[in-house]
Parts: structure tokens; C-alpha cells; sequence
């Protein structure tokens, strides 16, 4: 990543959209998609992004420009890059349940 981000606590919308090179209509979207990225807000509702927020945008932006990824397959890049295991999806967390149920089970038949 060739960009430079300046020492700073925070950054504006503004700022980070020249840092990025990208519109800041677009750094609002990815916001939406990417809940890694969570900018404070002012009383007045502006965002200001922390520079790990900075941080997540352009490896955010490199997923999607130079490595072409969707969306989708960048929250998934995103994911891997960082050794998260997958979100369960709803059936996994059926299952679990299902194995928390029979285990809790034996534990009161022991206890009887």
C-alpha cells in the first residue's frame, strides 16, 4: 500500500476520500457492507475514522479495485486474512444447539 496515512487521532470523510482516492459516497457504502469499519460520530453526526478505520478502507479498497473482488468475496478475503473462522450460518447454529441440548441432558441424568 503506497498510501501514506498522516499522524492523526481522526479523520474526516473528506480526508479519508483523498487518501483512498475514491468518492466519499463510496467510503458511506462500504461502511454499510463492511461492519469492520465503524467511524465515531460527532454531535453534529459528522464521521471521523480512526486510523485503524483508515487502515481497513484501504485494504478494503485493494480488494476490490486491484484484486477485483465483490463485495462478498472481500468480506470473505477479509476474513481469512485475519484467521476469523466463518460465521456459522443459521443451520450450524441448529446444530450446536442441538449438541448444547443432548449434553445438558446428560448432565441431569447424572445429577438425578
Amino acid at each position: 500500500m503506497d498510501n501514506i496515512i498522516p499522524e492523526k487521532a481522526y479523520f474526516r470523510i473528506g480526508e479519508v476520500s483523498k487518501i483512498l482516492s475514491v468518492e466519499p459516497y463510496v467510503i458511506r457504502y462500504w461502511e454499510t457492507e463492511f461492519k469492520t469499519v465503524k467511524p465515531v460520530r460527532t454531535k453534529t453526526a459528522q464521521r471521523l475514522y480512526r486510523k485503524k478505520d483508515v487502515e481497513e478502507l484501504l485494504i478494503i479498497r485493494e480488494l476490490l479495485y486491484q484484486k477485483r473482488f465483490t463485495i462478498s468475496g472481500a468480506k470473505k478475503q477479509l476474513i481469512k486474512m485475519r484467521g476469523d473462522e466463518e460465521p456459522v450460518s443459521a443451520s450450524g447454529y441448529h446444530e450446536k444447539l442441538i449438541l448444547i441440548k443432548r449434553e445438558l441432558q446428560q448432565i441431569r441424568k447424572i445429577m438425578s
